[in-house]
């Protein structure tokens, strides 16, 4: 083997390490809305659980990928670690999909219809088409689509070029030596743990010692051991991925090692056992490109079958490992190990941003209770209300910023802007119900009260502004555009309202019936319940924006009062619903 054949070897090693990347990637886009459906229907049952992983991975092409997605989701709150454990098993079996893919590069026959299965007939076919879906399409899903194909006619270059370089490696006695050391199974499982751990990636590293196959000089005694081996090299990525997590987040990560040191060791035994016993004459023989990926994938189904009934003991073991600490941690905040995947990422923003929005219009019905029955716990808790909704909007608001930077696609570009907005309506409301309790706390403060007329009407002013409320959260919270469509005539209702009460307040301090100071604060606590009302009609009108992938919000206000056919009966329901007391 000459320099050039070493240099042949690198470059054919790069590309196929970026090709694998720039595919896993595109896959992972292209497939967003899928996991997160997927996702979203997790249960605790295993076998779906399982099945989930297997799917995921067999998409996306890398069960690093999977395992760190479901740290991310694990740390977040979304998943469970029993759930997580079902995932990370079926993650596992989906690796070997890669495996069996590229080992049609293996593919040796003199039939026409047989060679059409080889990569170097069809990858360049892919590659064109790749190549004009990425250059002359102007859909982002049709970008990606020729991402994913460019990606894959890479790294079966790339894999190609491997082979190409280290098949004259056969005639090296040195060559066959250093494989005939790694018969020892110990060091073979060290070597495969290293290599992979190195590159994070195992479908990669068992590319590479199918492409070191085709020398004929790995024997299947060889192959083995660093099949074992990949599989724990592969925990490095989902360990690193959980450093600076909390405590359930790391033991999904242990769980992965554990599922895979577990197996190694039992599996590798049997496998010793076997081989001093029996002495099978397979062990001897040159791996072939299908032996390897035969040999990975029955790895992991033996694995899987052991581990998956003990997934309870599995989890004890890791909540051993990883103990409770004495205080509770916090589980609502963000993690930047799903930007990769701007999918998940925006689904488990959304998911932040319902707590905020409940957080805001929990503040903002205290608010409303503080008028009429104050006291210090409540302002309390009105108060640490909006400081959490602060933090909410700062944390949603730098994780969109920050998922911006990555490739969006339309729909999801237009999901981020709905967010952004929406977080600052709720930041506001929850700005208002500060306001409403500083009213509430200068009538403490000053010994001033409202008329009974004044408070009749303020009642029927607080049932409005919960109801609109309630309907702009649930709108929001269930993506719910016909909840939403009702918020407009409610908003209009509580606009008329407000000029009445006004009015009629304004008639009772000239008859003496309220002071000049109440009418002050009456006058600000109008206000602010009316712009609450006018931050309820924004986040509807965002829901309605993004049922009709639309981003002009005061297009859509306007057009709910002029094209909706149900706005003016609605509107007259809540004008009886809420119509003020008659005045004495």
């Amino acid at each position: 083997m000459t320099i050039f054949n070493a240099l042949t070897l690198v470059g054919g090693l790069c590309l196929f390490l970026f090709g694998m990347n720039v595919m896993g990637q595109a896959l992972e886009r292209r497939a967003g809305g899928k996991l997160r459906t997927l996702l979203d229907k997790m249960t605790s049952r295993v076998f779906v659980g399982f099945l989930t992983g297997l799917g995921i991975t067999a998409i996306i092409q890398s069960s690093s990928a999977t395992t760190v997605m479901v740290v991310g989701f694990v740390n977040s709150g979304l998943m469970t670690l029993r759930q997580a454990i079902n995932v990370i098993m079926g993650a596992n079996v989906g690796t070997t999909v890669t495996a069996w893919l590229l080992s049609l590069a293996g593919i040796d026959s003199g039939s026409a219809w047989v060679q059409l299965l080889k990569p170097s007939s069809f990858t360049p076919v892919l590659a064109l088409i790749g190549i004009i879906f990425y250059m002359f399409c102007k859909s982002d899903k049709k970008k990606d689509t020729g991402t994913i194909l460019l990606g894959f006619a890479t790294l079966m270059f790339g894999m190609e070029t491997m082979s190409g370089a280290v098949s004259g490696l056969k005639d090296v006695p040195e060559f066959t030596q250093l494989f005939l050391m790694f018969r020892n199974p110990i060091l073979g499982v060290l070597v495969g743990a290293v290599l992979t751990g190195i590159i994070q990636s195992s479908s990669a590293s068992v590319g590479i010692l199918q492409a070191l196959s085709v020398t004929g000089g790995v024997s299947y005694a060889a192959a083995i051991p660093i099949i074992m081996g990949q599989n724990i090299g592969t925990c490095v990525t989902a360990m690193l991925s959980s450093v600076g997590t909390n405590k359930n987040a790391r033991r999904a990560a242990v769980v992965h090692l554990m599922f895979n040191v577990i197996g190694v060791v039992v599996l590798l035994t049997l496998f010793c056992i076997v081989k001093a016993i029996f002495a099978p004459a397979i062990l001897d023989r040159p791996a072939t490109m299908y032996g390897i990926a035969i040999a990975h994938s029955v790895f992991n189904i033996l694995c899987t079958a052991m581990l998956l009934p003990a997934g309870n003991l599995l989890e004890k073991l890791a909540i051993r490992l990883v103990p409770d600490a004495q205080r509770r941690e916090e589980t609502s905040e963000l993690d930047a190990r799903l930007l990769a995947t701007p999918a998940l990422a925006l689904g488990q923003a959304r998911n932040v941003a319902g707590e905020m929005a409940a957080c805001a219009v929990r503040a903002l019905e205290n608010a409303l209770t503080s008028l009429t029955g104050y006291t210090p716990e409540l302002a309390r808790s009105i108060r640490e209300d909006e400081e959490r909704c602060d933090h909410y909007e700062d944390i949603i608001g730098t994780y969109l910023v920050q998922l911006s930077s990555h490739s969006l696609s339309d729909s999801e570009s237009q999901e981020s802007t709905e967010l952004l907005k929406t977080i600052g309506d709720f930041e506001r409301i929850s700005d208002h119900a500060v306001n409403v309790l500083e009213s509430a706390e200068e009538l403490q403060s000053k010994g001033l009260s409202f008329s009974p007329a004044a408070m009749a009407e303020y009642e029927t002013l607080a049932r409005a502004i919960r109801e609109i409320l309630h309907l702009s959260l649930d709108g929001f919270r269930q993506n719910d555009a016909a909840r939403a469509a009702r918020v407009e005539p409610l908003e209009q209702v509580i606009d008329k309202l407000k000029e009445e009460m006004r009015t009629r307040h304004i008639l009772r301090m000239r008859q003496g019936q309220c002071s000049i100071e109440a009418g002050f604060v009456w006058a600000d606590l109008l206000t602010d319940l009316e712009r609450t009302s006018d931050h309820c009609s924004n986040i509807a009108g965002c829901v309605i924006d993004a049922a009709r992938h639309n981003l002009n919000l005061h297009e859509t206000l306007r057009a709910a009062q002029t094209q909706d056919p149900d706005f003016a009966g609605r509107f007259r329901d809540y004008a009886q619903t809420y119509r003020l007391p008659e005045g004495e």
